[in-house]
């Protein structure tokens, strides 16, 4: 079965349940991509987030959690 794309983040999911403010989340992708630049490996935002204790684990698995279930399935 596949997912249909879907363009809902997580940064966005993460700022509309108030874990973060949307500065936090630019910050983070500013790692993200620095990163992607520098050592061409791509680390998740929420991981990021995580790392600069931005959210903690009970936010990142909400969040995931709400992407995962908003994802319309083909079939």
């Amino acid at each position: 079965m596949m997912t249909k794309h879907h363009e809902i983040r997580f940064g966005v999911v993460a700022v509309k349940k108030g874990f973060v403010i949307p500065e936090q989340v630019v910050e983070a992708l500013e790692v993200q991509v620095r990163e992607d630049l520098s050592t061409g490996k791509h680390r998740r935002i929420g991981k990021i987030l995580l790392e600069q204790q931005k959210i903690d684990d009970s936010q990142l698995n909400e969040v995931l959690h709400t992407l995962t279930s908003e994802i319309p399935l083909e079939g």
